[in-house]
């Protein structure tokens, strides 16, 4: 039985111990994502989490756990929120990881009323490249809900070939007309 911790030397904490064990693996281990998985509502692991999604030198998949749960579990605290979102926006501009894309924008809802959110949630469901990124910033702006802001978008995103669709109907569900102006 190992002994007892004591003021001096206390017990590693489950996060530290954790984090420490992320950092001493290889980049592309996937253990690396396990562990980011491991911290899904650990609100103290949100700098971690938020660190993790915004390196562009860090494992995919570690990043994409990290995207899905400050999606999940988006911060309380108003600037925990915001650089949270900025990590987030750091990741859906990194053009070298689509999956990261795909999963920055879909993570993106709950932070959707900061205006760089919006303006870049605009850009990408407008314009992106990437039809994946496009659809998850599209799911984004639905998850987010209602507000004129976004009305405007999906009514402008209703013609297009692609999203046309998905965009009409949300503002059908929404109880707004898809070609009111």
């Amino acid at each position: 039985m190992p002994p007892a911790p004591s003021p001096d030397h206390p017990r590693p904490h489950r996060l530290h111990r954790l984090i420490e064990e992320f950092r001493a693996l290889p980049v592309d281990s996937d253990r690396r994502r396990e562990i980011v998985a491991e911290l899904d509502g650990d609100v103290e692991a949100l700098p971690f989490l938020i660190s993790v999604v915004a390196d562009p030198q860090e494992y995919d998949l570690a990043r994409v756990e990290a995207a899905t749960i400050l999606r999940l579990w988006p911060p309380s605290d108003p600037v925990a929120a915001r650089t949270a979102a900025q990590a987030l926006l750091t990741a859906l501009r990194d053009l070298e990881e689509d999956l990261v894309r795909q999963y920055a924008a879909a993570a993106l809802g709950p932070y959707a009323d900061e205006p760089p959110v919006h303006e870049a949630l605009t850009a990408t469901v407008l314009e992106d490249d990437d039809l994946l990124v496009r659809h998850n910033a599209l799911a984004a702006v639905e998850e987010a809900g209602r507000s004129e802001a976004r009305t405007g978008l999906l009514r402008a995103l209703a013609h297009d070939p692609d999203l046309g669709v998905a965009a009409a109907r949300t503002l059908t569900e929404w109880g707004r007309k898809p070609d009111a102006r």
